[in-house]
């Protein structure tokens, strides 16, 4: 299969997935530029692949195009059923759904892109902070006196990490005000395949911003 992703995008939750299952070598990396939408290896373009250019993408085994986290993360995780990364069935596969819906919309595009968007309005991002207190108090809720969001670490955890680390770049959003996704976040932050996934993918990124300079 391969992944189309950008440095320390919501992407990489899929690389944290596919090395929690031990899969790092079932996958090729392709790096996407997300301001040209170049595929690096190649220099072709990334939209032929996504029209809307955005990351993450898959393209299968059997080569049919995947796109969104939700479904990516879970395709990898029925890729792999030997990982206990995936629900089972009914009522944990229906959860499993539901953090994976509720990073995707509440947490990723409807807290942290405006606020991280350097066009946004600031009266926007205003409001966006303070909208999404509630779904952070709700999610604080629930990690309080939890190890992971399920009963053990799943693909929603992978996603769930991977937006929290944009938090180091917002100071606005200060995670000590909800101490249970501050500790879970640590936590996490100390899980071999996040330690590998983030260190890979923060040298890529440096790379990325002196080309973007150099560009300038």
């Amino acid at each position: 299969m391969d992944l189309y992703f950008s440095p320390m995008a919501c992407s990489m939750a899929t690389r944290i997935a596919l090395y929690e299952a031990e899969a790092g070598s079932a996958a090729q990396f392709l790096e996407v530029d997300p301001l040209s939408k170049e595929v690096l290896s190649d220099g072709s373009d990334f939209r032929s692949v996504n029209p809307l250019g955005l990351v993450p993408t898959l393209r299968t085994d059997d080569g049919a195009i995947l796109t969104e986290n939700a479904a990516i993360l879970q395709h990898v995780a029925e890729r792999f059923p030997q990982s206990p990364i995936a629900a089972g069935s009914g009522l944990e596969r229906s959860r499993l759904q539901q953090w994976l819906c509720f990073i995707g919309t509440e947490l990723h595009k409807g807290f942290f892109v405006p606020l991280l968007a350097k066009k946004a309005p600031a009266e926007m991002k205003a409001y966006t902070l303070q909208n999404g207190q509630s779904r952070l108090t709700y999610l604080e809720n629930h990690l309080t006196g939890r190890e992971f969001l399920l009963d053990r670490f799943s693909v929603a955890d992978a996603y769930l990490v991977t937006v929290l680390n944009w938090t180091m770049v917002l100071p606005e959003v200060d995670l000590k005000n909800w101490p249970a996704i501050k500790a879970y976040h640590k936590r996490l932050r100390e899980r071999p395949s996040i330690v590998r996934a983030v260190a890979e993918e923060f040298e890529l990124f440096k790379a990325e911003q002196e080309r973007h300079k150099a560009a300038a």
